[in-house]
């Protein structure tokens, strides 16, 4: 039985070899400082009208968080919480969904598992 090979891969096989590894370099390269800036990067989330205010880091760290003193309330603390909670949360998708968006334009919609 004999097997054929398409044209691109009898011709340069090795320089077409060559070429795709230095594509996959300047990938990474990009990627690498993707995750950098990302990580360099603050996210705004206002959850409860405004009631509770978080900043996050790229790296998923709350550098700063605001509560409104009228959402305070002893006799009420579980819907403290829950906004806490919620904030934390949607920072963590935002961070995630930009992470996504940002990373489908360097690898040209490829999915490339274990990198985000």
């Amino acid at each position: 039985m004999k097997v054929r090979l398409p044209n691109e891969f009898k011709q340069g096989g090795a320089q077409n070899m060559n070429q795709m590894i230095t594509q996959a370099k300047q990938m990474q390269s990009k990627i690498t400082e993707l995750q950098t800036e990302i990580e360099e990067r603050d996210f705004n989330v206002s959850v409860g009208g405004g009631a509770v205010e978080m900043v996050m880091s790229g790296k998923k760290e709350v550098k700063s968080l605001k509560i409104k003193p009228e959402v305070v309330d002893p006799a009420d603390v579980e819907s403290l919480e829950d906004l806490i909670l919620s904030a934390f949360n949607q920072g963590v998708s935002e961070i995630a969904r930009v992470t996504e968006t940002e990373m489908e334009k360097v690898t040209g919609g490829v999915s490339l598992p274990g990198l985000f």
